[in-house]
């Protein structure tokens, strides 16, 4: 049965470089939290296994930039994402809203964000994941209805200064909206809004697929370092079924948003319709994107010079996680 082991950081992941390495020769990222894409990699790994029963393991990140760090320290091949379909990334997820039952504030796209009496919680995007997706969701958006950069810059910026919580991590965020009842909206991927609604029930929140939001791709790369032919082409062989209508389907069941057309379709009523634009479109590369909007003095800061504790969630009333 394959093994997957979830890695936080790349601290981890240079440890394991140093040792078990060599017995883990598939890599993979998922937006979301640690628990969907864990169960992910382990379902697809034992159906995987069904077919190849000396699979190997396989490690998994929290983002393209993380696999892109490993192609840096040449543990992945520098041209990675080319060696598999869809830019080596066989799932994507998104960015979308969660709002109260019945939608009371008529919360529809991006700009309804802002207006008055909106209450918004988002997550920190120099922090985490989510919330990196949530700002290039939010500036893609003016600029896919043909707004300017300067546009897109002016509406991130109202945006943050508006919401009524910056929480310092997504698990943050969700804790504010979901436990303590903070705010109207939560933005957030489309993995853990699917979840988050299904672990509440009983009709408390609904979900609103913006006109158009950002892909967040979920890619996977084949560890070249020190394995035997027999592993590579095992974890090969995994990372192209990961392209199958078996593995779609799985992350379909798991909320996570399938390449293929067949498996989407299948799923059309979990999977709300909007359109979709690669983070490539406006910033380049999502690692480009964090050198020049989320590093410190970068565009983001520049944005939002509110009182720093803002960025935090506030500790009074805090309901345990």
């Amino acid at each position: 049965m394959a093994q997957v082991v979830w890695l936080q950081s790349l601290v981890a992941a240079a440890a394991l470089t140093l040792g078990a390495l060599a017995q883990a020769q598939a890599v993979g990222s998922l937006n979301g939290s640690a628990s969907l894409a864990r169960a992910f990699y382990e379902d697809t790994g034992v159906a995987f296994a069904q077919h190849h029963p000396r699979a190997g393991s396989v490690v998994a990140f929290n983002s393209t930039t993380d696999v892109q760090a490993l192609a840096d320290l040449g543990v992945v091949a520098a041209d990675w994402a080319q060696q598999f379909p869809e830019g080596a990334a066989p799932t994507t997820s998104t960015v979308l809203f969660v709002v109260r039952a019945g939608n009371p504030k008529n919360v529809h796209d991006w700009r309804d964000l802002v207006r008055d009496g909106v209450h918004v919680v988002l997550a920190n995007p120099k922090t985490c994941n989510n919330g990196r997706y949530a700002y290039l969701g939010a500036w893609g958006s003016v600029r896919e209805a043909g707004g300017t950069d300067a546009s897109a810059a002016q509406f991130v910026g109202d945006l943050y200064h508006h919401a009524a919580l910056v929480a310092a991590s997504e698990r943050e965020a969700v804790a504010a909206f979901a436990q303590r009842g903070e705010g109207d909206v939560l933005v957030a991927f489309e993995s853990d809004a699917v979840a988050l609604q299904q672990s509440l029930g009983d009709g408390e929140v609904a979900l609103v697929y913006p006109k158009a939001s950002v892909v967040a791709e979920n890619p996977v790369a084949l560890v070249q370092r020190g394995a035997p032919q027999e592993q590579l082409d095992q974890a090969r062989a995994y990372l192209g079924y990961l392209y199958s209508d078996e593995a779609q389907e799985i992350a379909a069941q798991h909320a996570i948003r399938p390449r293929s057309p067949v498996v989407l379709a299948r799923h059309a009523d979990r999977f709300g319709a909007l359109q979709l634009f690669p983070v490539s479109k406006y910033f380049g590369s999502l690692q480009l994107a964090r050198k020049v909007h989320f590093s410190d003095g970068g565009l983001f800061d520049q944005l939002y010079r509110e009182d720093p504790t803002r960025l935090t969630a506030a500790t009074h009333g805090r309901a345990p996680l």
